[in-house]
């Protein structure tokens, strides 16, 4: 039987009441089209991904596995699954390349599962592409309102991301299966205490990826036992030994219910990867190309180089030879933009990754962990200073990473990543072209159908 421990309604049942009362109506446009950006790059990213032994095993798996064809997983042979197993496919290929989005306060990747949830349970409810996006940005909305009290305390209790990302395919899903309040509420509380992931062995090897499957898997497995009557506690954000307290940071979350659709944690906390690798070290390529650039700098030119990244703690490897070791080395961002004065998607080859002229620079490079003044301003963001064999000093800051909301985000940017992307899924020309056009018109679709059917060669 269900407990409720507070009085007054209790954050899931605020959560529940937001995402069965508001509508896409509600939204700034700016967020309905950061929405239908979420949708182009978690599909180019799962294109890359599906390259990957770690998405085809567990493609596999679920493909021996069977059940109802509900869903489409991307890709491949364009399976058709049941919708939990596609879900789950999808946001596991998405974030399988590192190329995926990421809340940059202390980066939870929760528009992969909010799209893959999304598309699989929206395509097997005929939803259309409006109600999509709707679910999309109200995943988002509710992970990053989620987020806010998990800020100094996830991953240095060291967690992974996934155990908030999971909310955004949860809602999304919600949406989707038209839960009332009380059936959202739960679906949430199931979720909280559904997932588990660790920070250090996401960073070191394939479980990152299989993060993101079991993130988007839950998320919709909890909003279907939901619709079916299961519940949970509905304290078991704010309850003693519960998630906040448990995971969190020691925040304050009581005001967490009035944040919701006020702030619009798409607009202020979304990162889209422009570029492949982990979001925090993306402004470091930034500023050591600019700075390299700027000083028209060889490889010889460089006697060393420092960077500092003023809200990431976390280390990452010196010497990285395979894609797992460069998405998470800043050693390795600062040397690919120093040598080649930028950093982009060739950049997650083994042609580059082993380049002698970027290895060369990794025993150059300093991570400089001295305290940032102005350090609130930073959002992924970094310090790089060149010091060259001549005496100079060239020094560039970036406050976030090309690709944050922040910062604003272009179509073009994001068409420039599904032309290089989308080609890995074994997407033809014309339909690259068909079906960005159909994303950009997404919120006018009757239903996905034609997007899938275009992408996959069947239309």
């Amino acid at each position: 039987m269900q407990k409720t421990m507070t009085q007054g309604p209790t954050l899931a049942q605020s959560m529940g009441a937001f995402l069965n009362e508001a509508r896409i109506g509600d939204m700034p446009p700016q967020a309905v089209e950061y929405g239908q950006m979420l949708v182009a790059s978690t599909l180019a990213s799962a294109a890359l991904g599906s390259t990957l032994t770690s998405s085809q095993i567990v493609r596999q798996l679920e493909v021996d596995r069977g059940g109802h064809a509900q869903a489409a997983a991307w890709f491949g042979n364009w399976d058709r699954l049941p919708a939990v197993a596609a879900a789950r496919i999808n946001a596991l290929m998405s974030d399988a390349a590192a190329s995926d989005d990421s809340d940059l306060r202390n980066i939870v990747h929760s528009g992969t599962p909010a799209c893959a949830a999304a598309l699989a349970v929206g395509q097997h409810q005929r939803a259309t592409g409006s109600e999509i996006v709707e679910a999309i940005v109200f995943g988002y909305e509710v992970a990053g309102t989620i987020n806010t009290a998990m800020l100094g305390g996830l991953q240095r209790k060291g967690f992974h991301g996934c155990v908030v990302a999971t909310f955004a395919a949860a809602a999304a899903a919600a949406c989707l299966l038209k839960l009332d309040r009380d059936a959202a509420a739960h679906a949430l509380a199931l979720a909280a205490t559904s997932m588990g992931g660790l920070h250090a062995a996401a960073a070191t090897s394939l479980a990152r990826e299989y993060h993101a499957g079991n993130a988007a898997m839950m998320g919709v497995h909890a909003a279907q036992a939901a619709a079916r009557g299961y519940q949970a506690e509905l304290a078991t954000f704010e309850m003693k030994r519960g998630f906040f307290e448990t995971l969190g940071g020691g925040a304050d979350a009581s005001g967490l219910a009035g944040q919701l659709g006020s702030k619009w944690n798409i607009l202020t906390e979304l990162g889209i990867k422009l570029v492949p690798g982990g979001s925090p070290f993306h402004a470091v390529a930034e500023a050591a190309a600019s700075a390299a650039r700027e000083g028209r700098l060889t490889v010889d030119d460089i006697r060393h180089i420092t960077f500092t990244l003023p809200d990431y703690p976390f280390p990452g490897p010196k010497h990285p030879a395979d894609l797992i070791g460069i998405e998470h080395s800043p050693f390795y961002f600062a040397a690919a933009g120093a040598a080649d004065h930028d950093y982009g998607w060739t950049h997650a080859f083994p042609e580059k990754i082993n380049d002698p002229r970027i290895r060369s620079l990794f025993d150059r490079i300093t991570r400089s962990d001295d305290d940032v003044v102005d350090k609130h301003r930073y959002k992924s963001g970094a310090i790089v200073t060149i010091e060259t064999t001549d005496g100079r000093l060239l020094e560039h800051t970036v406050l976030a990473p090309k690709g944050a909301a922040v910062r604003g985000i272009s179509w073009p940017d994001i068409r420039t990543k599904y032309d290089a992307l989308m080609p890995h899924g074994g997407v033809l020309p014309q339909a690259i072209d068909r079906s960005f056009d159909q994303i950009r018109r997404l919120t006018t679709l009757p239903s996905i159908d034609g997007l899938i059917g275009m992408l996959s060669g069947k239309a």
